[in-house]
């Protein structure tokens, strides 16, 4: 497989064009950009879950549970909002 050219990449394009059609495109790409923002605050969220990963049994130390998060499609958007649970971490390190 070799690199493709810009003759490659127009006809790629057109391809995409005619499959979707033009009216559909900027939909097409703003749905990508949301999926997008939530997958980097998931992860960034994720990552600040590990930093401050809470010991296995919250019991022993009298520490209650964090809250429930909640994912939202875009800022502002509470249309698609939905409560998530957080897997809990049963087995012992």
């Amino acid at each position: 497989m070799g690199r493709l050219g810009p003759t490659e990449i127009i006809l790629i394009l057109v391809v995409i064009i005619l499959l979707f059609g033009a009216k559909k495109l900027p939909d097409m790409a703003r749905s990508l950009g949301k999926s997008a923002r939530i997958l980097k605050s998931e992860a960034k969220a994720m990552k600040e879950d590990n930093k401050s990963s809470a010991p296995a049994d919250p019991s022993a130390t009298g520490e209650q549970p964090p809250a429930q998060r909640t994912i939202q499609a875009a800022p502002g958007d509470v249309t698609s909002s939905r409560p998530v649970t957080e897997p809990t971490d049963t087995t012992k390190r």
